[in-house]
């Protein structure tokens, strides 16, 4: 009897202490497995004459949108209508690039209510500081998204093979970005922004986001009129240039306010090229959501991130700036 005993609990232990089976492992990059929100056609919206004057043999980016039903009736910074100029708008942005978009979609359905406001990311805890510049320390500390943020995510997107390189829109009514910032001396204190768009850009999140939820992007205020045109070539921009907001001269920062460029607030729209337009031009050209449509049908993608999407990542070559951190305290802390 003690015998038996004995093996039934080696047995046991073993059980309890092995390596799960394969089928049972999470792969990386892998979100748990839940079920997506009912979206259905949005009627009234004419995606065929959207697409009219896509051609083969372009570079083009596939773009689905989603639209909640059962936003908050109070909401009202975003309509249908404006994100459907603003989604018109960035193709008339893009188009003196060469890339197009592809309409894939405007969809409607109930998300669950809780999920209409998120918090984006986890609270940071390493500052950016004078040893590293701003896409550096994105590198070595990447954004992650918050346990919850990730589940919405999750019942957003419907499940496909290109979901790593399609753009999806998602209209929420907050999204949350919780940041360090300096308080006074050597102390930092935690500062959260209320985004009115939030791509959840490569060059921020890296390998740290799902790789099939990485094309999301969210937009939650189109109210004001010095936002309308732009923020969503803005936020595509984010995810297929790859770059934060900068422009020329202007080093990459949270904020920044300016003229001239698609990728800093104010109203400009150039995309510029070559080592004084910082290479968004050649960057946007590289940008794995891109494919060309070849006369069977198929698409041809552009290579694939080598290291995740960092700014620095290789697929970019040469097509980077090197700029040197800046402290953000006094120097004689």
């Amino acid at each position: 009897m003690k015998k038996l005993l004995s093996i039934s609990l080696i047995l046991c232990l073993f059980g309890c202490f092995s390596p799960q089976n394969k089928t049972e492992e999470a792969t990386e990059n892998e979100s748990p497995k839940v079920a997506t929100v009912k979206w259905r056609v949005i009627d009234g919206i004419d995606i065929e004459a959207f697409n009219a004057d896509l051609e083969p043999g372009k570079l083009t980016v596939d773009l689905g949108v989603y639209f909640p039903s059962n936003l908050d009736t109070a909401f009202k910074k975003v309509t249908l209508d404006r994100l459907m100029y603003s989604v018109e708008a960035a193709k008339e942005i893009y188009a003196p690039t060469g890339v197009q978009i592809n309409l894939l979609w405007v969809k409607t359905g109930d998300i669950d209510p809780r999920y209409l406001s998120v918090q984006a990311n986890k609270t940071p805890g390493i500052p950016k500081t004078e040893y590293a510049n701003t896409y550096q320390h994105m590198q070595r500390h990447p954004a992650e998204l918050t346990p919850e943020t990730e589940m919405a995510f999750r019942t957003f997107i419907e499940p496909n093979p290109d979901n790593h390189r399609t753009v999806y829109m998602t209209v929420l009514q907050e999204v949350f970005y919780p940041f360090l910032d300096v308080s006074e001396g050597r102390n930092w204190m935690i500062k959260s922004v209320r985004t009115g768009g939030l791509s959840f850009p490569p060059y921020s999140y890296t390998t740290s986001i799902p790789k099939d939820l990485r094309g999301i992007i969210t937009i939650t205020n189109l109210e004001r009129e010095d936002r309308l045109r732009g923020t969503v070539a803005h936020e595509i921009g984010h995810k297929v240039i790859n770059v934060s907001h900068e422009y020329k001269d202007i080093n990459p920062e949270n904020e920044v306010f300016a003229e001239g460029g698609l990728m800093v607030y104010g109203d400009g729209e150039e995309i510029p090229s070559g080592a004084e337009g910082r290479w968004h031009l050649e960057r946007l050209l590289l940008s794995p959501f891109l494919y060309t449509l070849q006369a069977d049908g198929s698409k041809k993608w552009n290579p694939e991130f080598k290291e995740g999407g960092h700014y620095y990542d290789p697929i970019y070559g040469e097509k980077v700036v090197n700029f040197a951190g800046t402290s953000p305290i006094k120097g004689d802390w």
